[in-house]
């Protein structure tokens, strides 16, 4: 016996939060009544439906790595007719899912899944990974501003958790900053750069914990390495029991 949320997420349903509103929006029944968030079922005994469908079989996991170019949106589709990350799949591929954001006008890694629950372990506020970006600004931020930064800025309302930030390249026009966040504020290191009086000038995100984008070429995807997916395996697990010290060997850090 499993929880339903938890179970529309194995099944490639939707992700565990997304689950949970299809619940409570009535969208979710077991057999024949209207379930309840946290109601635990047995997929092979009772008649689930959602939105009077059966509920479909266990799709094989699958797991990818994306080099998203700029002016692309980390959705499947855009209202106002951009291009998304679904026009770089085969046609013929069962739906992928994008695990986060990547703003349009940035670069670099995006994972994309059918896994609802390492989607909610990568993406949980209280359990995501360290992210490694590389980011020009203008100017050349100096060693107050830069601490300021490592220590956590106030951004609405509420101060940014600890960031890991070192000078890699200056000019006097611009400095390139490695930048590596454990939370995923909206378009953050953008507005935490401006805050700072040192506008982005370009974004680029390099890896998500153990996964480096390396020579990925741009537009092109890969599926994860073994150990790329074992590290995925440590996230989910953190998420469940609560110990995030198990993927402190899986995490990279540029700062050694």
């Amino acid at each position: 016996m499993e929880r339903l949320q938890k179970i529309l997420a194995h099944r490639g349903v939707a992700a565990r939060r997304q689950a949970e509103a299809l619940i409570r929006a009535g969208q979710v029944w077991v057999n024949g009544r209207p379930a309840q968030v946290g109601q635990k079922c047995d997929p092979q005994v009772d008649h689930i439906t959602i939105g009077g469908r059966p509920l479909p079989p266990a799709p094989p996991l699958r797991y990818y790595l994306f080099h998203k170019p700029l002016g692309v949106v980390s959705t499947c589709a855009d209202p106002q007719g951009r291009r998304t990350v679904r026009d770089f799949l085969p046609p013929d591929w069962p739906p992928l899912y994008p695990v986060g954001r990547l703003d349009c006008d940035s670069s670099g890694a995006l994972l994309l899944t059918n896994d609802g629950e390492l989607t909610l372990a990568l993406t949980h506020p209280r359990h995501a990974v360290w992210k490694t970006y590389r980011v020009w600004v203008q100017g050349q931020p100096p060693a107050e501003v830069l601490a300021q930064w490592r220590q956590g800025v106030p951004l609405d309302g509420q101060r940014t958790l600890p960031a890991r930030v070192r000078v890699l390249q200056a000019t006097p026009q611009k400095t390139l900053l490695e930048i590596q966040l454990r939370e995923g504020r909206n378009r953050q290191i953008r507005r935490v750069a401006a805050q700072l009086g040192y506008p982005v000038l370009r974004l680029h995100r390099q890896a998500i914990g153990a996964i480096q984008l390396g020579d990925l070429p741009v537009g092109h995807l890969r599926p994860l390495t073994p150990q790329e997916r074992r590290f995925c395996q440590m996230v989910v697990r953190r998420l469940h029991h609560g110990t995030p010290a198990e993927t402190k060997r899986f995490t990279v850090n540029h700062n050694k």
